[in-house]
């Protein structure tokens, strides 16, 4: 993946005794930002430095720095790599003070609780071994761009997890399922992204090492210099949230604007909503240790909280994010947002009617929201296999999409890699996502096959209760005081009834189903009839019971039937095996 972050890999190989694999991670990963940050500040220091001399606030001298440099951190250390050598009994104190001189916003060391690896490197005799080997890489931005610097922490990243028998997918994204995301958040403003002297704000709850947020600035500036994307960003396991940040950092962003903790229970930006918001969050991750703060936060918000609409199970909370994400768009009269998440087979369908799940989706479909859903190739990702799914929500629909929702089979565009990466031996090639790219562009007059529209209605059923009569020991029915059949338990049964039953799939005229009133009723009782009482006469609908369910049966709109052989061809290889198997028993018996 990265030819500088195998070298800078290869570094650790002076730890090992001291250190096992697993812990290579913890000095590599901090003195690849240390680095970074030392080469970016090094044509200003002395200027820094002088500033600091005249001015004691470090707000005030934040103000100063910026209008001196342009950049929003600064060190006032007499120290850096060009120095720290020269003092041979004074490293490790030399190494701290560096550290510890950091505008405040700099706070990635601490995360990576690095003062105890200086210790540890000491006493194991290697700081001064380690150090030299950092001061010889020049990774001053001129020399290594920001997309190189974040192949290299991926790669790091990646050795680091693989040594700790750990998840790397956990921290990061791979950056062809990032650029193919991020070119479908964009795809209805390109044209209004072009603008001069543009504005626009990005959140990713899930920030990871910020591949996302990253990826998403080239985006942007590729297409118009003048632009300005402001970046924000919630992270929760310590080293990814350093990085991330030093990324940040090193490219002139606000690193105030990310934030250190989890965003399901200690959401950051509480009062903001954004243009673009972004995530790939966990799949399959328990949140029962955090099941009684959200349901607590669900009550005391009320209808309109971010998690109102529902709660999934707690064995997976990928859709709290889908949840917090629709939430954080901007306000459509604000001029709209747009959301793009990365997410599992399962939210697709999981849940029956009037459970947590569906009850999301309902949300999200009878508000209009979901606007496009892409699959995936598998094998994308660094750490499993199974089907992924791009979901792109957006509150301010074009006229076109309203009421709408496309569904793109992208599982066939992949490019087979070189050499696999974990899991993943199969990447977005540009000219595979520019295939994704017209189907969404080219909407209801996209390839059939790879391509489908459908109404938000699609996707609505109802579960309705079928009952049986009670029979008595003599085949009676049974009945209770009024004279009506008491239901039998045991022959109780359930019926999916769509919304759009009996109507053709082009039939206008499904605008009017809803899930109250007469229409309600009688599509209810046009599928009972058809369907349900030729075969069981006795039966009748407990309507008290009549749920509302929402599914997206994405493979089933795809799914292409494949007729069986003929019988006379299966017959014809089956006699040419016995044959085979005749002769070899020949052979032996001869």
């Amino acid at each position: 993946m990265s030819t500088l972050g195998s070298f800078i890999w290869s570094i650790a190989d002076q730890l090992r005794g001291p250190y096992r694999p697993n812990q290579y991670g913890n000095v590599i990963l901090p003195l690849t930002i240390l680095r970074r940050l030392d080469c970016i500040l090094a044509p200003d220091r002395e200027t820094v430095r002088d500033l600091a001399a005249k001015f004691d606030n470090p707000n005030r001298l934040k103000v100063e720095v910026k209008k001196a440099t342009g950049r929003t951190f600064y060190n006032t250390s007499n120290y850096s790599f060009a120095n720290l050598l020269k003092d041979a009994d004074g490293l490790a104190d030399n190494l701290n003070d560096y550290i510890d001189r950091f505008s405040p916003d700099v706070d990635v060391f601490e995360y990576f609780d690095f003062k105890k690896e200086i210790v540890a490197l000491e006493k194991a005799e290697l700081l001064r071994e380690v150090v030299s080997s950092f001061a010889a890489i020049d990774l001053h931005p001129d020399r290594v761009s920001n997309s190189d610097m974040g192949d290299a922490f991926e790669y790091i990243i990646r050795k680091f997890n693989e040594a700790a028998n750990e998840t790397s997918g956990d921290h990061y994204t791979p950056r062809d399922a990032i650029k193919l995301l991020v070119d479908l958040l964009f795809a209805e403003e390109d044209a209004g992204l072009g603008e001069a002297g543009i504005v626009r704000t990005l959140y990713d709850p899930t920030a990871g090492t910020g591949g996302m947020l990253s990826l998403a600035q080239e985006h942007l500036l590729a297409q118009n210099p003048d632009a300005r994307l402001s970046l924000f960003g919630q992270e929760y396991n310590p080293q990814s949230y350093a990085i991330c940040k030093s990324d940040m950092l090193a490219k002139g962003n606000d690193p105030t604007n990310i934030a250190f903790g989890n965003t399901l229970t200690e959401p950051a930006f509480t009062n903001r909503q954004f243009d673009f918001c972004m995530s790939n969050p966990p799949y399959g991750v328990d949140w029962k240790q955090y099941a009684k703060t959200v349901k607590e936060e669900r009550e005391q918000a009320g209808p309109f909280g971010r998690f109102a609409p529902g709660l999934p199970a707690t064995s997976d909370g990928q859709m709290l994010f889908l949840l917090h994400l629709a939430h954080k768009m901007r306000d459509p009269q604000d001029g709209g947002g747009r959301v793009g998440i990365v997410m599992n087979g399962s939210p697709l369908f999981n849940g029956a009617a009037g459970s947590g799940p569906s009850e999301i989706r309902r949300h999200l479909l009878e508000s209009d929201l979901v606007e496009a859903i892409v699959a995936l190739p598998t094998n994308m990702f660094f750490n499993t296999g199974i089907a992924t799914y791009i979901w792109i929500l957006d509150n301010s629909k074009v006229d076109e999409r309203k009421g709408k929702v496309q569904l793109i089979d992208g599982t066939s565009y992949w490019t087979k890699m070189r050499k696999s990466l974990g899991s993943k031996n199969r990447e977005i090639s540009d000219a595979d996502r520019a295939k994704v790219l017209k189907l969404y562009d080219d909407f209801e007059d996209a390839d059939p096959e790879h391509s489908k529209v459908l109404r938000n209605e699609d996707f609505g059923y109802w579960t309705i209760t079928v009952e049986r009569p009670l029979l008595d020991d003599e085949g009676e029915v049974v009945t209770d005081r009024k004279g009506k059949p008491k239901p039998d338990s045991k022959k109780r049964d359930t019926e999916s009834v769509p919304f759009t039953y009996g109507l053709a799939p082009d039939d206008d005229d499904r605008s009017v189903r809803s899930d109250e009133g007469a229409s309600r009723s009688e599509v209810i009782e046009a599928y009972f009839d058809a369907e349900v009482v030729p075969h069981v006469p006795d039966a009748w609908i407990d309507h008290a019971k009549t749920k509302v369910g929402y599914e997206i049966p994405f493979t089933r709109h795809f799914y292409k039937y494949v007729p069986p052989r003929p019988l006379a061809e299966i017959d014809a290889d089956l006699e040419k095996q016995v044959a085979k198997i005749l002769e070899l028993l020949r052979e032996v018996e001869a």
